[in-house]
């Protein structure tokens, strides 16, 4: 009798522990945010981290449904290092953030320019975050611990997502690293 009370004890406990780890699985996706860049060269599909700097992730969703980067284009690119945009004057010197002046970095250990396809905010010096973000076209180490880290190239489409960002990557700039033929983001949104 009282082995078999501890056998379904331990099975009653095994369905609880399941429960909470469906759970917390169910949970954490919940919280997944992807932005989507409708460019003149493509699509491309980014995976953020509000769990990671959840200031610059607030920005950046809370710019793109006001609809702040349509229209803008990547006035930076520079081959294998990365492309830059989000300044609404296209000249790199525009831009704020959300509140209307620069926010704080958010630098967190464990998330590095390890790779190609890292979003960050573009800065110019410490806690000089506002409009501008930049997506890495290879492994940027020389900027870890300068700049935040807030996404990266969603796995789900990641083909066509790098297509486009070697597309705008590779499109001809004058001395100024600024495109020619203008790299437009069309149009910005959220799916949550």
């Amino acid at each position: 009798m009282k082995a078999s009370i501890h056998f379904l004890l331990k099975i009653f406990i095994g369905f609880l522990c399941l429960g909470f780890i469906a759970y917390a699985q169910t949970n954490t996706d919940s919280k997944k945010i992807q932005a989507v860049l409708e460019t003149t060269a493509g699509k491309i599909t980014l995976d953020l981290f509000p769990e990671v700097a959840p200031k610059a992730v607030e920005n950046f969703v809370t710019h793109i449904n006001n609809g702040y980067y349509n229209g803008t284009i990547f006035h930076r690119t520079i081959r294998k290092f990365m492309i830059q945009g989000g300044d609404p004057t296209g000249s790199g010197k525009g831009g704020e953030s959300i509140w209307g002046e620069d926010f704080e970095d958010e630098i967190v250990k464990g998330y590095a320019f390890d790779k190609a396809g890292v979003l960050a905010m573009a800065n110019a010096g410490p806690n000089t975050n506002g409009s501008q973000f930049f997506i890495t076209t290879t492994r940027t180490p020389h900027l870890n611990g300068l700049h935040t880290i807030f996404g990266e190239i969603s796995k789900e489409n990641k083909q066509e997502s790098f297509k486009t960002l070697r597309k705008i990557e590779y499109s001809p700039t004058n001395s100024q690293d600024k495109p020619i033929k203008e790299q437009k983001i069309i149009k910005a949104y959220i799916i949550q």
